[in-house]
């Protein structure tokens, strides 16, 4: 079993136990103690995990991991998603995709359309697209660059926003709730994602399994806002069924 492989599975298991010895750890992954001790120090590093005595917990934190380091996780989740959201838009459409690690890789995925307009806060997007030479309208959003996310945010990035009426919106949420609604850690992010969602017909939001059932500190959009949410196919039935019993079409 690669690295990656084991990471992913050690911080699966953390999402649903909160908390894992390193001894259950060797036993789960047919590997020596040193080789789940050596994951785990990744992982630390990474932002992703907290060693402690025995074993590894889930990060309390009062910030998010930095944006290099969550680009990381779940990746192979976000490629599966990216590639299913990039099927459902329509030819012709105008779009609009927000900044994050998901939305970088959907937008991988995305530069390979042509004949759609994409507007978009993320310079990862944007140079991406540029970088393939595709037929695309592309609009990079003006703003100010305030964090680690190559992004732009600010009361200048709100208002270009309101100038657009697009067929749809894709984010990438990094919690959604069926009863709550959809989240952003950063009061900024979800600005943006809430201006956006206000501009497009339909809201398609990216969520691996990770991230189905929580909630964060602000709330971007309510549940009935949500039209699509596409989600990765290990993603457990009873985080699925809330979703589907209020409306929400839900893809694998």
């Amino acid at each position: 079993m690669w690295s990656q492989e084991r990471h992913h599975r050690i911080l699966s298991l953390l999402q649903s136990s909160r908390q894992v010895s390193a001894n259950e750890l060797a036993d789960l992954l047919n590997v020596s103690r040193e080789t789940v001790r050596r994951d785990l120090l990744e992982l630390e590093r990474g932002g992703l995990v907290d060693r402690v005595h025995g074993g590894a917990v889930l990060p309390h934190r009062e910030s998010e991991a930095p944006f290099e380091a969550r680009k990381g996780a779940h990746h192979r989740a976000k490629q599966d998603i990216a590639r299913k959201a990039v099927s459902l838009i329509p030819a012709g459409s105008s779009i609009m995709v927000d900044a994050g690690t998901t939305t970088t890789v959907f937008g991988e995925v995305l530069a390979k359309l042509s004949g759609i307009m994409v507007v978009t806060n993320s310079i990862d997007i944007a140079q991406t697209i540029r970088a393939a030479g595709s037929d695309i309208d592309l609009i990079l959003l003006g703003g100010q660059i305030v964090s680690d996310v190559p992004a732009t945010y600010g009361e200048l990035t709100l208002s270009e926003i309101a100038r657009f009426n697009v067929d749809q919106v894709f984010i990438a949420p990094v919690a959604v709730n069926a009863a709550d609604g959809a989240f952003s850690f950063e009061f900024k992010e979800a600005e943006v994602a809430r201006a956006m969602v206000a501009q497009a017909r339909e809201t398609v939001l990216l969520c691996d399994r990770s991230k189905l059932g929580e909630t964060s500190r602000v709330r971007f959009c309510k549940t009935a806002r949500i039209d699509t949410l596409v989600t990765d196919s290990k993603a457990l039935p009873e985080q699925i069924a809330p979703f589907e019993a209020v409306n929400t079409t839900i893809v694998i």
